[in-house]
């Protein structure tokens, strides 16, 4: 029989109860060389950081032994190089770390509904980030009524956009992808369509995105439209004033001639803070994974904050119709959003075996329709889509 030689130790935590702590015997790790101090010096632990940066020095470029041998060579080098104030300083994370472990010290839970002290100034309604375990398993449930919708939209030849517009770094690819990461994709399409070449330029404003719309049986998901002529090309200055009146008069016919051809359209507007666009614009230029995403474009816009402001009111009053309403989600808690927009799609559409339980409801405090932003003289009435549809 094969010698056990697991550790075992016991420590006595205030309050009486045994934490008992288990070194399993594995593959010699632990090196002594280094435990033999070469000097004293104070030491501070403030932190698992610094105990973990200590020991780490002791132990570095060193022969290997057994775990027993390391541990016992290890209590002797905290005895002769440390003082009691650093010894019980160490310990003391050392036990929490492995009481948090245990179990003993429960995690408070967090109330994912509590709201913002700040609600009635118009800050993001919610204190907390939405809880990613609840998430993963909503998004699952909605993923799977979005395969019956596909199957659905197959089975009658039927038809729809899903369009998401919204200032820079709104999070709209990142939406795009949890409708779409298991959908087949032979019935689903993303269409992000890059500046305009000379020659499209010199089109109907609308007929490059005519070649990507939805054929019957399939659903386009469009990161960034035609509404490019509504908000970023007026205030980047890549169009006149009368080629964006011109588009504000026309895409409402447009889209209806779509809808009396049996296409299914959904709007959707992401918003975001100032706040939260900087941040997000800063996370970017700082991780090398995500640098590709921050264009000049997104910097120049950070100074026409205003200038988009005017620029998406103007177009939710001329645009916001009946028959093909915005819908703006608040989309400062990424994980809200994305389950909020999936469910007005969901919700939407009237595809068989529809599981509303599963499909769940929508969240009025950071989803509206844009047409409820005003009165009826062209006056914003609410200021709590994070100052998205401007001041004047």
């Amino acid at each position: 029989m094969a010698k056990d030689h697991s550790h075992k130790s016991a420590v006595e935590p205030t309050g009486g109860s045994t934490l008992e702590v288990v070194d399993v015997d594995r593959k010699p790790f632990y090196p002594v060389a280094a435990l033999e101090p070469k000097h004293v010096e104070p030491h501070s632990f403030d932190s698992m950081t610094q105990v973990v940066t200590y020991l780490r020095d002791k132990l570095r470029d060193t022969p290997l032994v057994s775990p027993e041998e390391s541990a016992a060579e290890v209590f002797k080098m905290l005895n002769r190089d440390l003082t009691q104030t650093e010894r019980d300083a160490l310990f003391k994370l050392l036990l929490v770390k492995e009481a948090h472990q245990a179990g003993l010290f429960p995690k408070k839970p967090i109330d994912m509904n509590a709201l913002s002290d700040k609600l009635r100034e118009g800050a993001y309604p919610y204190k907390n980030r939405y809880p990613n375990k609840l998430y993963e398993k909503e998004l699952y449930d909605l993923q799977v009524e979005l395969l019956k919708l596909q199957d659905w939209v197959k089975r009658t030849n039927s038809k729809i956009i899903v369009l998401f517009e919204g200032r820079d770094a709104a999070g709209k690819g990142g939406t795009i992808r949890r409708f779409t990461e298991n959908l087949n994709p032979r019935g689903a399409r993303t269409v992000a369509l890059s500046k305009p070449t000379e020659n499209e330029a010199g089109q109907w404003y609308f007929q490059r995105y005519c070649a990507h719309l939805p054929n019957p049986g399939e659903i386009c998901f469009f990161d960034r439209s035609w509404y490019n002529r509504a908000v970023v090309e007026p205030v980047m200055g890549f169009c006149t004033p009368e080629q964006t009146e011109i588009f504000l008069n026309e895409v409402t016919g447009f889209e209806q001639s779509l809808i009396r051809g049996g296409t299914h359209i959904i709007k959707f507007w992401l918003a975001v803070s100032q706040d939260e666009q900087r941040r997000r614009f800063r996370e970017r230029r700082e991780n090398p994974l995500k640098r590709w995403k921050l264009s000049p474009v997104d910097i120049a816009s950070m100074d026409r904050w205003d200038d988009y402001s005017k620029a998406i009111r103007r177009m939710f009053q001329m645009t916001d119709t009946a028959e093909t309403p915005w819908t703006v989600i608040r989309n400062e808690d990424k994980r809200r959003g994305r389950l909020n927009a999936i469910r007005v799609l969901l919700q939407s559409i009237p595809y068989d075996n529809r599981d509303m339980k599963k499909v769940g409801n929508i969240d009025p405090l950071i989803v509206g329709r844009a047409g409820s932003l005003f009165a009826s003289n062209g006056d914003p009435l609410r200021f709590d889509i994070n100052n998205e549809i401007g001041n004047s």
